[in-house]
This record gives C-alpha cells, sequence and structure tokens, in this order.
C-alpha cells in the first residue's frame, strides 16, 4: 500500500499542472451547475414508507385524508364574539383566499362558510338542514342571528368554532402534486401564500394564526436566510484562527479555498443527479466544510514541517502525501461510513442525507488529498511563517512532553479512573433520553416564534389541534357496516377506552355521532344516546354516516377514528399509541380490523419507532465497520481497541448530554451521533498512524506519542477549537434544531479529541504497546549514526537496524 501511495505521489507532482487545470475546469462548471440547486421539501418525504403504519396510512389516504393539514384561525380581538358584519366577512375572505392556494385539496376546504359545513335538526316536521351560512346572507342582524342559531345546531364548537367563540377555523388538505401542472407542489410558494394572507387581514380587531407542514417548511426556509450568515461568521472566526495557527496567509487561503470545494462539487453534482437538498439537511455543507477543514489543516501542517526542516515546495508536498493520504483517506472512509449508515433508517429525507453527505465526503478524498497537495507543491512559505517556527530536534515542547506521560501505565490508572466515572454517568443520564420531540409545537422552531405561538392558541382555543392519530378500521365481509350493531359498539369501545387515556384531548367517530343523531330522533333523549341492538335502530343514525363527514366510505366498509392530542412529544405520541394497540387487542368483534395509524401522530409514531429501531443496528454496524478497517489498516487488534473505546465513550455522553439538555432522539438529531463517531476517528487514526510509525523506527511509547502530537497532535487540536467554536455560534441560531445540532456537534467534536489524546495512549500503556519494536541499544545505536552520516553528508549505507 505504501509503494503504491509513493507512486501515486510520483505521478501527482509529474502531471501536476495537468491535473490543477482539469481541477480548475471541474471546480468551474460544477460553480456554475450550483448555482441551479434547489429546495426541495416534501411531506412524503418525513414518512417511514415501509413501516407497518404507512403501509396503512398509505393505503386508506386514498380515501381518506388530512396528515397534511393546513389550519388557518381567525381570531377576533374586538368585544363581543365572532358574530358580527366584519369578523365574517374576513372569515369568508380567507376562507376563499384559502381556497385558491395551488396545492390545496378543494373538496378539503372546511369553514363555516363552505357548502360541506351544514345543520341538521329534528322537527314536528321531520328533518330540517340547511347550510350554516345560508347564501341569502346579507350581514344584518337577523341573518347574524340565524348564522349563530345555525353554527350552534351544526356541532361545531371546539372544531371549526372556537370554544369561548371569539375564533373560527379554516381548514384544507394539502395535495403532494398539483393537479394542474403534475408537478410537486412547493411549499415554499404555499407558505408565501398563507403569508400574504395573513398580512392581508391582520388588523386592530383581526389576528390571523396559521400551522401546518407547508407553514412549517416556510418558517424554516426563511431561517436560513440566517443561517448564511452564520456560516460566514464561522468561516471568518475559522480563517482568522487558521492565520493564527499558520502565520501563513497563503496556507490560510489555501486551506480554507480547498475545504470550500467540496461543499461547490456537491451543491453542483445534486443538480446534475435530479436531487435537490432538503431544508432539514441544509446543514450537511456546512459540515462538510468543517471536516475540510480539518484534513485541509493536517495536510498542510505536514507540508509546513517539511519545509520548515529544509525540504523543497515540491518534495515537500510529496512527502506530505505520503504521510496524510493513507490516514486521511481512511478518516474519509469512516465519515462516509457514518452518514451511510443512517439510511439504516428507512425514511426517504435520511436517505437523501446520507446520499448527500457521503458524496461530500467521498470528493473530500479528491480535492484535500489529490488537489491540495499539487496547490501548495506551488507555495513558498513566507518568512513570517519561517520566524514562527519555534520548536528544534533539540527542545521539547513543554505540553505535549508532559501530556506524553499518560503513555505510561501509572499515569494512565488515573485517566482510567476519570473515564469510568464519565462512562457511569453518562450511561445513568442516557437512559433519560426519549425518543420523539420533546416540547409541544414545532421542534424545529424556538418557542417563542411565531409557529409555535400560532400553535399554542390553537390548541388552547379549540377541542382539536394539528396533532391528530387516525385509527383505520376495515370489515371487508360485512355489506353496510355502519348497520351493523357489533361493529358500531366495536368502535363505540374504543372510543370510550381512548377518551380516558392520558394525553389525548378527544375523539371523533362514527358512533359518537351516529348515538346523537339517534339521540335527536326521540326527542334529545340522553337515555337513547346509545347503539341500538338491531339495524333498524341504527337506521335512525343514518344521517351520521355520509362520507362527506371524512370518517366513512359509502358503504362503511372503511372507517377512521381520530384521535386528538394535546401535544405531539415523543413520550406522548408513545403512550397513546401503546394504549391504542392495548385497547385494539381487548376488543372482541368478528370481521372488525384495526389497523394502526395515520394522521401527523401516526407519522409520528412510525419515525420515532423506525429510529428507535435503527439506533441500536446503527451504531452496531458503524463501530464493527469501524472496527474492520482499523483492523486491515493497522493490523492490530489493541489498535483498535485504543481507537473505538473512547469513541464508544463518547457516544454515551453525547446521549447523555442530549437527555440533559431536552433533546430527543429523532431524524434530525441522530445523525449528529453517526457524525460524531465519523469525525472523532479521524483524531485517533492520525494520532495512532504516527505512534506506528514512530515505534517501527524505534521509538518507546512516550516518545512515539510525544513526536505524534508534535506532528499530528497540535493541528488536530487546533482542527477541534476551531470547528466547536465555529459551530458554536450556530446556538444562536432562529431555528432550534441548527442551534441543537451546533451544542451536540461543538461537544463531539472537543471530546472526541480529548478522549484521543487522554484516553488512546493511557489504552496503549496498558495494552503493552510500550515494548519497543527494537531493542533500545541497538536503535539509539542506529540512530546515532543515522545523525552522523547526515551530518558529515556521507554517501556510506545505513546501518540496518
Amino acid at each position: 500500500m505504501e509503494r503504491c501511495v509513493e507512486w501515486c505521489a510520483d505521478q501527482l507532482m509529474a502531471k501536476r499542472s495537468v491535473l490543477l487545470g482539469l481541477f480548475v475546469i471541474v471546480t468551474l462548471g460544477l460553480g456554475y451547475s450550483a448555482t441551479q440547486v434547489r429546495l426541495d421539501p416534501g411531506f412524503n418525504k418525513q414518512i417511514p414508507v415501509r413501516h407497518e403504519y404507512m403501509l396503512n396510512f398509505l393505503d386508506f389516504s386514498r380515501v381518506f385524508t388530512g396528515a397534511n393539514r393546513l389550519l388557518v384561525n381567525v381570531h377576533w380581538k374586538g368585544e363581543g364574539d365572532i358574530y358580527n358584519p366584519e369578523f365574517l366577512k374576513v372569515l369568508q375572505q380567507v376562507t376563499d383566499d384559502v381556497f385558491f392556494i395551488s396545492g390545496v385539496s378543494r373538496p378539503s376546504v372546511t369553514s363555516l362558510f363552505t357548502p360541506n359545513v351544514r345543520y341538521i335538526e329534528i322537527t314536528e316536521e321531520g328533518y330540517v338542514g340547511d347550510l350554516v351560512v345560508p347564501p341569502q346572507y346579507s350581514g344584518s342582524p337577523a341573518d347574524l342571528d340565524q348564522v349563530r342559531s345555525n353554527a350552534a345546531r351544526a356541532g361545531q364548537t371546539g372544531r371549526l368554532l372556537a370554544n369561548d367563540l371569539k375564533s373560527a377555523m379554516v381548514r384544507a388538505d394539502l395535495q403532494d402534486r398539483d393537479p394542474k401542472t403534475g408537478k410537486p407542489v412547493s411549499y415554499v410558494e404555499i407558505a408565501k401564500s398563507l403569508e400574504e394572507i395573513r398580512a392581508k387581514y391582520n388588523s386592530e380587531n383581526i389576528e390571523i394564526n396559521i400551522v401546518g407542514f407547508a407553514k412549517l417548511v416556510g418558517d424554516v426556509v426563511e431561517g436560513l436566510n440566517t443561517v448564511i450568515g452564520f456560516f460566514v461568521v464561522a468561516f471568518l472566526i475559522t480563517a482568522l484562527l487558521l492565520w493564527l495557527y499558520s502565520r501563513s496567509l497563503k496556507l490560510t487561503v489555501v486551506a480554507l479555498a480547498v475545504a470550500l470545494l467540496p461543499v461547490v462539487w456537491l451543491l453542483g453534482l445534486l443538480p446534475l443527479l435530479g436531487l435537490g437538498i432538503d431544508p432539514m439537511s441544509i446543514l450537511v455543507p456546512f459540515l462538510i466544510f468543517s471536516i475540510g477543514v480539518s484534513h485541509a489543516v493536517q495536510m498542510t501542517n505536514a507540508w509546513k514541517q517539511d519545509v520548515l526542516a529544509g525540504s523543497d515546495s515540491v518534495a515537500a508536498a510529496r512527502a506530505a502525501f505520503c504521510k496524510i493520504f493513507i490516514p486521511g483517506s481512511l478518516a474519509l472512509l469512516m465519515n462516509a461510513l457514518g452518514f451511510a449508515v443512517i439510511m439504516l433508517i428507512d425514511i426517504p429525507i435520511v436517505h437523501e442525507l446520507g446520499v448527500t453527505a457521503c458524496i461530500g465526503v467521498i470528493l473530500m478524498i479528491i480535492t484535500n488529498k489529490m488537489m491540495l497537495p499539487i496547490i501548495i507543491s506551488h507555495l513558498h512559505l513566507e518568512p513570517a511563517a519561517h520566524s514562527n517556527n519555534n520548536s528544534s530536534a533539540q527542545t521539547k515542547h513543554p505540553l505535549w512532553w508532559r501530556l506524553s506521560a499518560l503513555a505510561e501505565p501509572r499515569p494512565a490508572l488515573a485517566v482510567f479512573a476519570i473515564s469510568l466515572l464519565l462512562l457511569g454517568f453518562g450511561v445513568v443520564k442516557a437512559r433519560q433520553l426519549e425518543v420523539g420531540d420533546i416540547g409541544t409545537g414545532a421542534p424545529e422552531l424556538r418557542a417563542d416564534s411565531r409557529y409555535n405561538q400560532d400553535n399554542e392558541k390553537i390548541i388552547n382555543s379549540y377541542s382539536i389541534g394539528l396533532d391528530v392519530l387516525a385509527v383505520f378500521l376495515e370489515v371487508p365481509g360485512i355489506t353496510e357496516a355502519c348497520l351493523n350493531p357489533a361493529v358500531m359498539r366495536a368502535v363505540e369501545s374504543f372510543d370510550f377506552q381512548m377518551r380516558n387515556v392520558a394525553g389525548v384531548q378527544s375523539v371523533q367517530n362514527v358512533a359518537r355521532m351516529s348515538k346523537e343523531m339517534i339521540a335527536s330522533n326521540n326527542e334529545g333523549n340522553p337515555r337513547l344516546a346509545a347503539i341500538p341492538g338491531s339495524s333498524r335502530g341504527l337506521q335512525q343514525g343514518s344521517l351520521a354516516y355520509s362520507p362527506d363527514s371524512g370518517l366513512v366510505i359509502d358503504g362503511c366498509q372503511r372507517m377512521q377514528i381520530l384521535v386528538f392530542l394535546n401535544d405531539h412529544e415523543g413520550a406522548t405520541v408513545s403512550h397513546v399509541v401503546n394504549e391504542a394497540k392495548r385497547i385494539i387487542g381487548d376488543i372482541k368483534a368478528p370481521g372488525v380490523e384495526f389497523k394502526l395509524a395515520g394522521g401527523n401522530v401516526g407519522v409520528m409514531a412510525a419515525s420515532n419507532d423506525a429510529v428507535k429501531r435503527a439506533e441500536v443496528v446503527m451504531l452496531a454496524a458503524l463501530f464493527c465497520s469501524v472496527a474492520l478497517f482499523c483492523l486491515l489498516t493497522f493490523r492490530s487488534l489493541r489498535a483498535v481497541l485504543c481507537i473505538l473505546v473512547p469513541l464508544g465513550i463518547v457516544a454515551i455522553l453525547c446521549n447523555a448530554l442530549m437527555a440533559t439538555l431536552g433533546i430527543g432522539l429523532k431524524v434530525a438529531t441522530l445523525p449528529v451521533m453517526a457524525l460524531g463517531v465519523g469525525v472523532g476517528v479521524d483524531y485517533g487514526i492520525y494520532l495512532y498512524e504516527r505512534i506506528q510509525h514512530e515505534m517501527a523506527e524505534g521509538q518507546d511509547l512516550r516518545h512515539a506519542f510525544y513526536l505524534a502530537m508534535c506532528q499530528r497532535g497540535t493541528a488536530a487540536v487546533f482542527t477541534a477549537v476551531t470547528m466547536s467554536i465555529g459551530v458554536c455560534t450556530w446556538a444562536f441560531a432562529p431555528l432550534k434544531f441548527q442551534a441543537d445540532m451546533g451544542v451536540l456537534l461543538a461537544f463531539m467534536f472537543l471530546v472526541n479529541m480529548f478522549g484521543a489524546i487522554f484516553l488512546l495512549p493511557a489504552l496503549a500503556a496498558w495494552f503493552n504497546q510500550g515494548r519497543p519494536l527494537v531493542k533500545s541499544a541497538v536503535a539509539e545505536q542506529g540512530v546515532a549514526q543515522l545523525a552522523q552520516q547526515v551530518a558529515s553528508k556521507q554517501p556510506e549505507p545505513l546501518l540496518e537496524v
């Protein structure tokens, strides 16, 4: 492998001008293509399509909708309630505007002004019913009284009408594709249209509140405008620290430019591959840049050391390529593997994130390991960088020499004691980590964001909200199932028990509606609000069996029960779904098959379940793959343990930190774990490769570790600190998921570095790695003669050691 790398280095330097020109042409082409990259959000991309719940959801979504729902709340801030001409006029206009938004399923638009909202009452003359807002409505006092009476009889209080009669709702479902163009709907454009509605009708007496997936995507995209600003800040901080570290403006500019190249190439390849970038994975390019800085610093640092030792630029670039290519490429493969294993989670957006990140990391092997040596071979180090070199062969670096004592057995015991304490704390705290969202509202946004404020107002004003679990029923062997007492009593039993489950706000189903209609047919007698024992008795509630309710299809062979939750926290979702399973298991109704689950809560439950299932498998696959690569590279089981043990402890501590900060384990945060392991292994590989090399030259473990820190450790510490400071600025971002990721990544970068420079040598000391590979006396004699020959420039062959 080393001979192959040396041959590649020779070819790279021999054809460096041609290759550099080729790389420049590729960069210009992909840079132009990058201008065509587009945001590509989608609701179905959030769904684990092969999960049992989602198979049911996709099957029943052909007849029932509601998972991708939009709620526009019109709130009256003036005196009195909503029954006044000003409010109702605005409500009608908002209904019309929502109806004409591209991407909205028009039959699903529902408000007091839509024809699918009617009232029905039973009088001495029989059934009487009409639209809640009659066509002849003019806004007169008599019309207002009529609308008030109709709305009360329609039973929409708590659903389309707020419980305090100070707000009214416009509800609509979104389609995946625009029926006119056949193209995927643009959630960003829908969000803009909704904001136009808000701006148009907000006034002294009217307030518009909007929630839904499309609005959430719009707010996230709007927040991404500030992400660019934070990226610029992180870039400037990195540039400043790079210059302070290298004292070379040339090396600083080259390292930053090469770190940006894989980002430009990645963004340029996405349109060519027919891919976009999802707002939830917008941070991937920034992570690629951070990894690129780390590897660029290692390469430029190795080149600088050789130049300061007297080599010319070309020879130093060739030597840096030979030293860095194997450990650097292995580390990048580990990074790519870290992103690849998250694709074990069967969710399209995760697959897209994994593919995007893997492409970016693989491109880094070309830009950082091939293009960078070519560029620095043309550079000449400034005098300021020469004067900044205070180290010499005779003077030991005081900090690294003291730290190298950890590579001896007794000092290593202190490291083990501290590591065990941290591991114990991490294990205890990590057990408190919850799967799923934590807190109410959209976890991607801050608690004080407009979206979450709107969500809180809607939840507090209505008996329903955006968090709904749809439970499906199928009765294929029964015709007119709504007239079958056994079927209706099964639905009634589920309804009764689910209402008593903690976290459930309300339940809607055809059985409850049927009982209300039957009672209405019997002078409103509450004693008769029950499921009769015969089909003829059930016929009294026939008006409830209309498909217009959205709860049944013609013939009632398929039904859905809507369970509205107080919130969508991971614990709430898990508890409600588990209780639904238990209740379904207790209901004995032949021919009735309950199926979970739809609604946005059903999607969350499936996603959380997919994350929970994949976590252990993902980490096991990641660590096993890293172990295999390290074993093939270093051919030492002890090397594998020295590299993997710190990674395992840091992974547990990361889970503990997430539990402490109230961050749930979900699709948005799970990649941090894989990235942390992938980036963390870089430090261990770079250090261990140098330790192994120095020990092969006859050094004991302490001296080998000291030399490794001088050659690789300084750059590793610098890049860890630099990347941590850069991503820490994300903590002030308006997007909460970006802030959470910034804190977690800063922790992973720093603590993985500490694990590599503290725990790795301690483990090596107790794995008997301190034994020199050759006898000390012979080694010292060989090194002494080598020094004499170099000093006298004698051409005699070196002493064989």
